[in-house]
């Protein structure tokens, strides 16, 4: 290229007087307009069109900040660069400064979620995991203020940007809000409308200091793993039932199940004389009480219920007690007292582990009863 070339193209560059952005794309935030070593004619025409602010910045300093419409630029309407610049009235050259088109439209349906399962503590199920992800809107609210703690010197940043900022913004503050609220594990995937609004008064200080405005936060989805879902379902239908009649269904079905693995004809009388004693135990839940027996039919009537012994357990290093059979049922199913809480009762040498003592192995599920007495 030649000397006059070169001349040629610095002037026609220096002399373009509309400092204006059309905006063709759907996803740009800022665009610094591009010109010749970044000088603007005085008394240039700047267009700001609707959804648009103008940010001038000299040497990276914020100057000033134009809405829609139409300026000249001259010492008059440009201030603060007028001040930063030491012109004096009617400066009448060139001048150098950045000129940044912010989009001050608002962006709808950006995405969020979390990246890695969320940490919870609770006190029914432990630590555990969830996970969830929305939606949230947005605008420039502040755009000189954007432009100067966001953008920097980026000539073209766009949505998916400053989207990477604030997912990570919002995922952090979502995690604490969530670790703060300390709501029962299953009311957070019940109550997502209130916890979006709780999230977006928290998070909207932090858009607020960098000159975003968060219009909407949506939490569209709360997770957690399966087996931790159908532990919960299954605690909510227990603290719906009768933990006695549940103690009781749990002995039967231990029941079936020993007289099953029997087999043959012995298991089934087995299994006949255990159905008779649960029939007693759960006083006639499981059948109308029998008609006394006559003559032969008497002896081979069931047996006499088993007598109720009186037991006494360890809670807390105090003993407590004494209790019932099914008493002592009721605060197994109610998770009171477990496998290894220490049992006695009359004729037993010392205390020993609910487990070991062998006519309450039927609260553990499956394992086989001792003999009926006189078998």
């Amino acid at each position: 290229m030649g000397l006059f070339d070169e001349i040629k193209k610095k002037l026609s560059h220096e002399f373009i007087d509309i400092v204006e952005w059309l905006d063709d794309s759907q996803d740009t935030i800022v665009h610094r307009f591009e010109r010749y070593q970044n000088e603007i004619k005085n008394g240039a025409k700047l267009v700001v069109r609707e959804g648009q602010q103008a940010v001038f910045v000299n040497e990276g300093q914020l100057a000033d900040v134009f809405g829609p419409g139409t300026y000249e630029l001259t010492t008059k309407n440009l201030p603060i660069l007028t001040t930063l610049k030491g012109w004096k009235y009617g400066f009448n050259s060139p001048f150098k400064a950045e000129v940044y088109f912010v989009n001050t439209r608002l962006f709808t349906d950006e995405k969020w979620g979390t990246k890695n399962p969320v940490m919870l503590s609770d006190d029914r199920f432990g630590l555990t995991e969830i996970r969830a992800f929305g939606t949230y809107s947005f605008r420039i609210s502040d755009p000189g203020n954007f432009v100067i703690n966001v953008v920097g010197t980026d000539s073209n940043f766009t949505n998916y940007e400053v989207n990477e900022h604030l997912k990570s913004l919002i995922v952090t503050r979502f995690t604490d809000t969530v670790g703060e609220a300390n709501l029962p594990l299953e009311l957070y995937a019940a109550n997502t409308s209130e916890l979006s609004e709780t999230c977006q008064e928290v998070m909207h200080p932090e858009f607020e200091r960098i000159g975003i405005d968060l219009e909407k936060f949506y939490i569209e989805n709360v997770s957690m793993p399966e087996e931790l879902k159908k532990e919960i379902f299954e605690y909510s239908r227990l603290d719906k039932l009768d933990m006695g009649k549940l103690a009781q269904f749990k002995a039967a079905k231990a029941m079936e199940a020993a007289a099953k693995n029997e087999g043959g004809t012995a298991g089934a009388g087995m299994g006949m004389g255990m159905g008779f004693v649960l029939a007693q135990q759960m006083g006639g839940l499981v059948s109308p009480a029998p008609v006394a027996a006559t003559g032969a039919a008497a002896q081979q009537a069931a047996p006499p219920p088993i007598p109720q012994l009186a037991y006494f357990y360890a809670l807390e290093g105090k003993q407590q007690g004494p209790v019932s059979f099914e008493r002592l049922g009721e605060l197994f199913a109610a998770r009171s007292i477990n496998r290894d809480t220490l049992i006695w009762k009359q004729g037993m040498a010392a205390w020993t582990a609910l487990s070991e003592v062998d006519e309450l192995k039927s609260f553990l599920g499956g394992n086989t009863p001792p003999p009926l007495p006189g078998a």
